[in-house]
C-alpha cells in the first residue's frame, strides 16, 4: 500500500499496531531563536508598513511569515522533530489565514505562506521517510483570533466580530492551498470555540467536494482550565458530539494544560470516541524562568504520557507549547513498547449537544421538546420578538429549560419578522446564557434560508425541523447533505410531491422512501433521522379524521420495527385541536395519546409539559371515553367526548368527616390525630389532642417541649415533605401553621412554668436554635409576604421577631443587636424599597458588630430578584446576602446558614453564584437607546376631540357598598398572593393546584360574605377632574379658571423602536394622550384615590388574638382585592357617568380585567408612570385625608389596601411601559421638576439604564 496515495487507510492500519508520534511546539522553537523585528521582516519586507492612518506595524510574532523570510530555520525545526522520532509534523501555518493575517495587513500573502510552509515540511519529511517508516505532513489550521460563539463586547452578549460565512471563506482559502501544495493530512487544532471548528470542517469538506478529493482530518480541542470545558463552554463529550460528523481520523486535545491536568479529559475522550485519539499537551505549567517557558523537562512529560498510553487513552502522542525535540524524543522512546488504544465499539445512538451532551437511544424515555420559543405557537413570545424585547424573550427560553424541556424548539416564521435576522440574534443571545445553551437546539422553520442561518450560529449539535420530499428528491438530498455538513440531526416530515401523508399507508411509504434515500444516497447516519408522521386533530366531527391518531400510532410502531435506529417525533398539541379552549379535555387527550404513542416507539414531541397528565390519574370513565376517541374504538366516541368535556371540573372534595379520629372499635393514636389535623388544617380538636399528648408525655417522664419536638414537629415534617414534593400548597401550609400555633399556645404556659423553674435552678437562659428578625423596610407598608415567611419559619421551630412595616434602618439594626438574632430579613413591595434595602446593607457594613459576625441578610418581596440582590445589594455588605424567592425557600435557607455543617459551603456557593450573576449582568447589553430629542420626535401623534367631564373639581364617595365592589374583583392576583399560579377561574380546575385553589376560594368567599354582612370594613373614594394641556413631556394641570395647580412631569420611552411596514413604533409618554397647549384645545385629566382599608384593624386584632395567621393573611389579601375592585368600580362610573365619555359601554367583568374599556388609569409606580413622587400632588388636590388616606416618606400609601392614579379619556390612550431611561432624560427630568440631579437619580434610580 502506497502510504501517500492511500494515506488514510495506511494510517488507520498503523494506528492499530502502534502509537504514532507527533512533533512538538514550532512556536517554542521559534522563540528560542530570539528573532528580532528585522529577522521577521527579512530583506523583502524591510519597508513593509501599515496603510496610512493605521497604527505602527510590528511583524515580530507573525511566525507564519518566517516560512518566507527564514525558511532554513523552519525546515531545521521540522528536521529536528523528525530526527526525534515524529511520524507526523505540522506545517507552520497555525495563523496563515486571512482573518489572522489581517492583523498584519498581509492577507494577500496567505496563499504564499501556506504554499511555502507545506514545501518546507514536505522536504523535511521526504528527507527522513523510509519504506518502513514514512513521515507525514499535517496542514495545520488554527482557530483564528476571532470567535463565532463568544461576544467580544461584555455589554452586548449577542455581538460577534466574525460570522460563520467569513470563517468558512477564510478556512476554505487556506485548506485549498494546503491540499494543492501537498499536505498529507488536514489538522484543525487548538479548538477553543466549537463553532469556529464547525466552520473549518464545513470549509474543508466543501473544498474536498470541489476538488473531488479527500484527505484524513485530525481535530484537536483545547480544554482551557479545570472546569473541563473548552473556552466556548462545551464539555469534552459535547464538543465531540458537535464535530463527530467530520468523521476525523483522530480526535484529540492539545494546549492550555499540561498532561497531569489534561488526564481526566483525555480519559473521557478515549471512552466516547469511536475513532483514534491524539493527545499533545503542553510541557506542564508556564514558567517564565525556563528556557522553553514551561516547567516540565522531557522526562516529566514523557512519563505522564506513558501512563496515558498504559491506561489505554492514546493512539497518537506529541507535544504542544514548551515541548522541544528532546521532549518528543523522550515521548517516542517511552511509548515505543506501549500498546495503542483499542477503538471502542460505540452504540448507535443520536448524540446531540448544547454546552452539555445529550444521548437518545432506541429505548430512551420520552424527550420533551419545549415549544414556547416558537412565534407560531406562542403569542407572548411572538410579541416579545416583534417588539425586540429580546432580554424578556431569552427569559422564555430559560423558563422552558427550568421547567424540564430537554431540547428547545425555536421558530421565527412570522410575517412581521425578518426571520433570518431574528433567528440569528436570538441564537447568539442564548449562546451567552449557559443555563439555556446547555441543552440542544431544534431549529424550526418552513424556510430553508432561516434554518441555514440558524445552523451557522450553533456550536452544539442541533436538530433541523424539518426537511421533506415535498419539493422532490433533488432538493431533499441537497438539504440533507447540508445538514450533514453542518453537523445536525434532521426531522423528516411525512410529506412528498403529492402532499402530506394522512393515512397509515402513506405515512410508512414516505418514511421508508426517505430513510432509504438518506441511508443509501446521502450516507446520513440513520440514528440522526427523526420522522414526523404527522399528528392531525381528532374528534372533529368529520368521520375521515377519526383514525388520525391510530394511523400515527401504528405508523410509529412500523417505523420503530422496520427503520432501524430512526426516531419518531410530532407536534402533540395538534391531536386535541378540536377542543381548544377546554384545557382539561385537551390534557386528557394528550395524556392518553402519548401513553399509546410512546409505548409504540414515539421518541420525542413538541409539547407544553403542563398539558400532559398522568394516565392513572384519569377516572376510569374519562380514560375509557378518551381512549375510545384516540383509538377510534366506537362510532359514537366523539359525541361522548363532547358530552363529558364540559363537565371536566376537577375532583370534587369529599365532605369532611370525623372518621380520622377513630372510635372505640378503630382507635387512632394521638400522634396520628395531630398529624392528620396538621396536614388538613383542622383546628376543632387540636387543644384537646395537644393536652392528651402532654399528659401522655408527662406520664412517661417527659416535658411539655417534647410534645412540640415530638408529635407536633413530626406532623409538621410531614407537611414540609408534602410541600416540598408539590403535594401541598402554601394556603394549606398556612392552615397547618394555624393548627401548630394553637397547639403551641396551649403548651406555652406549661413550658414557661418549667423554664422559670429551670432558670431559677441554673441561672442560665436558653437560646432558640435559630432566631430571625424580619421587617418591611422604611416607607413600605406591605406585609402579606413577610407574614407568610414568619409563619412558615415559626412552624419549623425558628423564633421570629416580626417588627412590622415601615421600620427605619437604625431600628432594625438596634433591634437585631438587642434580640441577639442570627439573621435579618428585609421585605418590600414598592420599588423605592430596593434602595432602602441597599442602604440597610451599607449600614450593616459600616457597623463593626455586623461586619465582625457577618450576620446573614435575607432579601425578599415582589420587586426583589436574585439579579438585583447580587448586583445592587450584595456588594454593599461583606456578609452573606441571600435573595429568598418565596416563603417555601426560607426554611432551607435558614437551615443552610445556621448549620455549622453546611454554612461555609452554602456561603461559598452563594458567593460563586452571585459573582457569576454579576459577571453575566456586566456582559448584558440592554436595548439600544436614542437621545431624548429623537424620542420626542417619534412621539405618538393623535387628533383630539375631548369630552368635557360633568364637573371640574373633586367629589368624595364614602362607604361604598362592598357587595357592589365584590362584583368587580379580579381573583387571579389573589391566588398569586398564595403562590398558586394560574388564571381564575381555570385555576380551580388545575390538575396540580385545583383542589387547593378551590378550597382557598371557598374560604375567601366565606370571609368576603362575612365582611360584607358585618359592615365594619369600609371602602371610600375620591375622584377629581381638571383641565389639562401637554407641553412636550409635561402635563400642565389647571383648575376651571385656567389657573395652574401643578405639573405632571411624565417620562418617555427611550429605546429604539422597531420599524414595521416602514414605520417606527412610537416612543410613548402619557403626555401624548393630552392635547398640546399650542393646539388651543381644551382637554381634561382625572385623578382618583380609593381605599378599602378603613376598619381593617378591627378584624386584624381578632385574628392576632386568635393566633390565626391564615385568617389574617386571607383578610389582608381580600382588602387588597377590594381596593383594586373599588378602583375598577369607580373607573367604570367615571367612564359612563361622572366624565361620561363612554356612556354606552357594556362590558363584562372579564372584559374589565382584560382592559377592554376606553381610556386608561395609570398609577404612579407602575410601568407607564414609574415615578412615585407625583402622588403628593394627587393626594393634595384630592384632599385624601378626608377618606383617611396618606403617604409615607417613600410615597407608600396608608392604608396599604389603597390605589391612586390618573384618568385619561382619549380613545387611543393605552397602557405601556416606560422601561429604562438614559441619563439625558434624567437630567431633563431634574430641570423640569426643579430638583437636584442627585434627587432626580434617587427618584428614578430603578429606571435608569
Amino acid at each position: 500500500m502506497d502510504p501517500f496515495k492511500n494515506t488514510e487507510a495506511y494510517l488507520k492500519a498503523e494506528l492499530g499496531k502502534r502509537i504514532l508520534i507527533m512533533d512538538g511546539a514550532m512556536g517554542t522553537m521559534i522563540q528560542q531563536q530570539k528573532f528580532t523585528e528585522d529577522d521577521y521582516r527579512g530583506a523583502r519586507f524591510k519597508d513593509f508598513s501599515a496603510p496610512k492612518g493605521e497604527r505602527e506595524l510590528f511583524l515580530k510574532g507573525n511566525n507564519e511569515l518566517l516560512s518566507i523570510t527564514q525558511p532554513h530555520v523552519i525546515q531545521k525545526i521540522h528536521e529536528d522533530y523528525l530526527a526525534a522520532g515524529a511520524d507526523i509534523i505540522e506545517t507552520n501555518t497555525f495563523g496563515a489565514n486571512s482573518i489572522a493575517q489581517d492583523d498584519y495587513f498581509m492577507t494577500e500573502l496567505v496563499k504564499e505562506m501556506n504554499t511555502e510552509s507545506v514545501k518546507l515540511a514536505k522536504a523535511a519529511a521526504q528527507k527522513f521517510s523510509t519504506e518502513d517508516k514514512p513521515r507525514f505532513v499535517a496542514g495545520a489550521i488554527g482557530p483564528t483570533p476571532k470567535t463565532a460563539s463568544i461576544s467580544p463586547d461584555v455589554n452586548d452578549p449577542g455581538a460577534r466580530n466574525v460570522n460563520f460565512d467569513q470563517l468558512c471563506s477564510s478556512y476554505a482559502e487556506q485548506a485549498e492551498v494546503l491540499i494543492d501544495a501537498g499536505a498529507d493530512i488536514i489538522l484543525i487544532e487548538t479548538v477553543f470555540d466549537t463553532l469556529n471548528c464547525k466552520a473549518a470542517i464545513f470549509a474543508v469538506q466543501s473544498v474536498f467536494e470541489k476538488k473531488q478529493t479527500t484527505l484524513p482530518i485530525m481535530i484537536s480541542g483545547t480544554v482551557t482550565d479545570a472546569s473541563g470545558r473548552i473556552l466556548s463552554g462545551q464539555t469534552v463529550t459535547a464538543f465531540w458530539n458537535s464535530i463527530r460528523h467530520a468523521k476525523p481520523l483522530t480526535i484529540g486535545l492539545n494546549c492550555a494544560l499540561g498532561a497531569a491536568l489534561m488526564r481526566p479529559y483525555a480519559e473521557e475522550l478515549s471512552q466516547i470516541a469511536d475513532t483514534f485519539v491524539c493527545i499533545y499537551p503542553n510541557a506542564g505549567l508556564p514558567n517564565p524562568m525556563s528556557d522553553t517557558g514551561f516547567d516540565e523537562k522531557p522526562h516529566d512529560t514523557s512519563s505522564l504520557l506513558k501512563e496515558f498510553a498504559e491506561s489505554g487513552f492514546v493512539n497518537v502522542a506529541g507535544g504542544c507549547c514548551g515541548t522541544t525535540p528532546e521532549h518528543i524524543a523522550a515521548i517516542a522512546e517511552s511509548l515505543k513498547a506501549c500498546q495503542p488504544r483499542v477503538v471502542p465499539e460505540i452504540d448507535r445512538k443520536m448524540r446531540l449537544s448544547g454546552l452539555e451532551p445529550m444521548v437518545i437511544g432506541d429505548s430512551e424515555l420520552f424527550i420533551n421538546v419545549g415549544e414556547r420559543t416558537n412565534v407560531t405557537g406562542s403569542r407572548v413570545f411572538a410579541k416579545l420578538i416583534i417588539d425586540e424585547q429580546y432580554e424578556e424573550a431569552v427569559s422564555v427560553a430559560r423558563q422552558q429549560v427550568e421547567n424540564g424541556a430537554q431540547i428547545i424548539d425555536i421558530n421565527m416564521d412570522e410575517g412581521m419578522l425578518d426571520a433570518e435576522k431574528a433567528m440569528v440574534k436570538f441564537l447568539n443571545l442564548i449562546a451567552s446564557e449557559p443555563d439555556i445553551s446547555r441543552v440542544p437546539i431544534m431549529i424550526d422553520s418552513s424556510k430553508w434560508s432561516v434554518i441555514e442561518a440558524g445552523l451557522k450560529c450553533i456550536q452544539g449539535k442541533p436538530i433541523v425541523n424539518s426537511i421533506s420530499l415535498k419539493e422532490g428528491e433533488a432538493l431533499f438530498i441537497h438539504q440533507a447533505n447540508l445538514c450533514l455538513r453542518y453537523g445536525a440531526a434532521v426531522i423528516v416530515m411525512a410529506f412528498d410531491e403529492q402532499g402530506q401523508a394522512d393515512t397509515y399507508q402513506r405515512k410508512i411509504e414516505i418514511c421508508e422512501r426517505a430513510y432509504k434515500i438518506l441511508r443509501d444516497e446521502v450516507a446520513f447516519p440513520v440514528e440522526d433521522i427523526i420522522f414526523d408522521p404527522n399528528i392531525f386533530a381528532i374528534a372533529t366531527g368529520i368521520p375521515e379524521h377519526n383514525n388520525y391518531a391510530v394511523d400515527f400510532i401504528n405508523a410509529t410502531k412500523w417505523i420503530k420495527e422496520n427503520l432501524p435506529h430512526a426516531k419518531i417525533s410530532g407536534g402533540v398539541s395538534n391531536v386535541s385541536f378540536s377542543f381548544r379552549g377546554n384545557e382539561a379535555a385537551r390534557e386528557a387527550i394528550h395524556t392518553v395519546f402519548l401513553n399509546h404513542a410512546v409505548k409504540n416507539g414515539m421518541t420525542m414531541g413538541i409539547v407544553n409539559a403542563g398539558m400532559i397528565g398522568v394516565i392513572d390519574d384519569l377516572s376510569e370513565e374519562l380514560k375509557e371515553i378518551v381512549e375510545d376517541v384516540v383509538l377510534n374504538r366506537k362510532p359514537d366516541a366523539t359525541d361522548r367526548m363532547i358530552d363529558i368535556a364540559g363537565s371536566l371540573q376537577g375532583k370534587k372534595k369529599e365532605k369532611e368527616t370525623d372518621e380520622w379520629r377513630g372510635d372505640e372499635h378503630n382507635p387512632v393514636s394521638v400522634e396520628k390525630k395531630i398529624e392528620y389535623a396538621l396536614i388538613h388544617g383542622i383546628t376543632n380538636f387540636i387543644e384537646e389532642d395537644t393536652e392528651e399528648a402532654r399528659i401522655q408525655v408527662a406520664n412517661q417522664g417527659g416535658r411539655p417541649i417534647n410534645v412540640i419536638e415530638g408529635p407536633l414537629m413530626d406532623g409538621m415534617n410531614v407537611v414540609g415533605d408534602l410541600f416540598a414534593e408539590g403535594k401541598m400548597f402554601l394556603p394549606q401550609v398556612v392552615k397547618s401553621a394555624r393548627v401548630m400555633k394553637q397547639a403551641v399556645a396551649h403548651l406555652i404556659p406549661y413550658i414557661e412554668k418549667e423554664k422559670e423553674a429551670e432558670e431559677a435552678r441554673t441561672g442560665k437562659k436558653s437560646k432558640p436554635k435559630g432566631k430571625m428578625l424580619i421587617a418591611t423596610v422604611k416607607g413600605d407598608v406591605h406585609d402579606i409576604g413577610k407574614n407568610i415567611v414568619s409563619v412558615v419559619l415559626q412552624c419549623n421551630n425558628f423564633e421570629v421577631v416580626n417588627m412590622g412595616v415601615m421600620v427605619p434602618c437604625a431600628e432594625i439594626l438596634n433591634k437585631a443587636k438587642e434580640e441577639n438574632v442570627d439573621i435579618i430579613g428585609l421585605s418590600g413591595l414598592i420599588t423605592p424599597s430596593l434602595e432602602e434595602m441597599a442602604h440597610v446593607a451599607s449600614e450593616m457594613q459600616r457597623d463593626p458588630y455586623f461586619r465582625s459576625v457577618k450576620m446573614p441578610l435575607l432579601i425578599g418581596g415582589a420587586t426583589t430578584s436574585r439579579a438585583h440582590t447580587a448586583v445592587k445589594i450584595s456588594p454593599n455588605y461583606e456578609g452573606p446576602v441571600v435573595h429568598v424567592a418565596d416563603a417555601s425557600r426560607s426554611v432551607s435557607v435558614m437551615q443552610s446558614l445556621l448549620s455549622p455543617e453546611t454554612k461555609n459551603e452554602y456561603i461559598e456557593k452563594l458567593k460563586s453564584d452571585y459573582d457569576n450573576v454579576r459577571k453575566l449582568h456586566s456582559q448584558k447589553k440592554g436595548p439600544e437607546y436614542i437621545p431624548l430629542a429623537d424620542a420626542r420626535k417619534n412621539k405618538l401623534s393623535l387628533s383630539f376631540n375631548p369630552v368635557k367631564p360633568k364637573f371640574i373639581g373633586r367629589r368624595t364617595f364614602k362607604n361604598l357598598n362592598l357587595g357592589d365592589l365584590a362584583e368587580f374583583i379580579d381573583w387571579t392576583p389573589f391566588f398569586k398572593t398564595w403562590d398558586l399560579a394560574g388564571h381564575f377561574p381555570k385555576i380551580l380546575e388545575d390538575k396540580v393546584v385545583g383542589d387547593t385553589a378551590t378550597q382557598l376560594f371557598a374560604d375567601a368567599q366565606a370571609m368576603l360574605n362575612k365582611i360584607i354582612n358585618d359592615r365594619k370594613l369600609k371602602a371610600h373614594a375620591v375622584v377629581g377632574f381638571c383641565k389639562a394641556s401637554s407641553v412636550n413631556d409635561d402635563i400642565e394641570i389647571l383648575n376651571e379658571n385656567n389657573e395652574p395647580l401643578f405639573t405632571f412631569h411624565t417620562l418617555r420611552q427611550q429605546t429604539k423602536k422597531p420599524v414595521i411596514n416602514n414605520e417606527a413604533k412610537p416612543n410613548l409618554s402619557l403626555s401624548d394622550f393630552i392635547a398640546p397647549k399650542e393646539s388651543g384645545i381644551d382637554d381634561y385629566i382625572g385623578m382618583f384615590a380609593v381605599t378599602a382599608g378603613d376598619g381593617g384593624d378591627f378584624y386584624l386584632k381578632q385574628f392576632e388574638d386568635n393566633k390565626d395567621d391564615y385568617g389574617s393573611i386571607m383578610f389582608k389579601a381580600l382588602m387588597d382585592r377590594l381596593a383594586e375592585a373599588c378602583a375598577e368600580y369607580m373607573h367604570q362610573r367615571v367612564r359612563k357617568d361622572l366624565w361620561g365619555y363612554a356612556q354606552q359601554e357594556n362590558l363584562s367583568n372579564e372584559d374589565l380585567v382584560q382592559e377592554k374599556y376606553m381610556g386608561i388609569r395609570p398609577a404612579p409606580g407602575y410601568p407607564a408612570c414609574p415615578e412615585h413622587s407625583i402622588k403628593e400632588e394627587i393626594f393634595s388636590f384630592l384632599q385624601t385625608d378626608e377618606i383617611g388616606m396618606s403617604l409615607t416618606e417613600s410615597y407608600a400609601m396608608i392604608p396599604a389596601s389603597s390605589v391612586s392614579g390618573f384618568y385619561f379619556a382619549h380613545p387611543d390612550s393605552t397602557y405601556f411601559s416606560v422601561d429604562k431611561i438614559d441619563l439625558d432624560q434624567v437630567e431633563d427630568f431634574a430641570k423640569r421638576a426643579q430638583v437636584s440631579l442627585d434627587q432626580a437619580r434617587r427618584l428614578l434610580a430603578t429606571h435608569i439604564k
